[in-house]
C-alpha cells in the first residue's frame, strides 16, 4: 500500500523533525554541525524556504519552515539536506546506508500564537535535555540569533 502524501502549505510555516536512524548520533562534533547549518543557510534560499526556528540535536533536529508559494520547495529542501548530510556522515565514517530514520515529520502551523509556541519548544530541546541551563549557552539553535543577535543570522 502506498504510503500518504504529505500535506504541505505554501506560505505556511511547518514544523519538521528528523530523526537519526536507529536514533545514532547525527552530529557528533562542531564540524557537523556548522556543516548541516552551512547546507540550510545555502538550500534555503535555492528552495525558496523561509527559516523561522531551528534547533540541532545529536541525534535529530527540529526545524521551522515556511516554503515559498512552491510547496514543492519543503520537500525538495529536506530531502536535499538529508542527502547531503547522508553523503558527508558516510563519507567521514568509511560506511554507507541512510542516515535518516524514515521520511522526516511535519505539521502545519495555523496561527501565530502556535508559531511563537513551536519557536520556543524547538530552541528550548537543549534545555529540557539538560545539555546547558540556559537556552542561550547551546550554539545549534536560533535562540541566539533570534532573541541575543548572535549566531548565523540566516532565519
Amino acid at each position: 500500500m502506498p504510503r500518504m502524501g504529505r500535506i504541505v502549505l505554501p506560505n505556511y510555516p511547518h514544523h519538521v523533525v528528523q530523526r537519526g536512524h536507529n536514533r545514532q548520533v547525527v552530529f557528533a562534533a562542531p564540524e557537523d554541525f556548522q556543516r548541516y547549518l552551512d547546507d540550510l543557510r545555502e538550500l534555503k534560499e535555492v528552495f525558496a524556504v523561509k527559516v523561522y526556528a531551528y534547533c540541532l540535536m545529536t541525534n535529530h533536529v527540529h526545524l521551522l519552515l515556511a516554503p515559498d508559494d512552491s510547496a514543492a520547495g519543503l520537500g525538495q529542501l529536506m530531502k536535499a539536506l538529508a542527502a547531503r548530510a547522508t553523503r558527508y556522515r558516510n563519507r567521514l565514517k568509511g560506511r554507507s546506508g541512510t542516515l535518516w530514520e524514515s521520511r522526516y515529520k511535519s505539521s502545519i502551523v495555523q496561527t501565530d500564537a502556535y508559531l511563537l509556541a513551536c519557536a520556543r519548544y524547538i530552541e528550548l530541546n537543549p534545555v529540557r535535555a539538560r545539555m546547558v541551563a540556559e537556552p542561550a549557552d547551546y550554539l545549534w539553535s536560533s535562540y541566539r540569533d533570534r532573541m541575543c543577535g548572535k549566531g548565523d543570522r540566516f532565519i
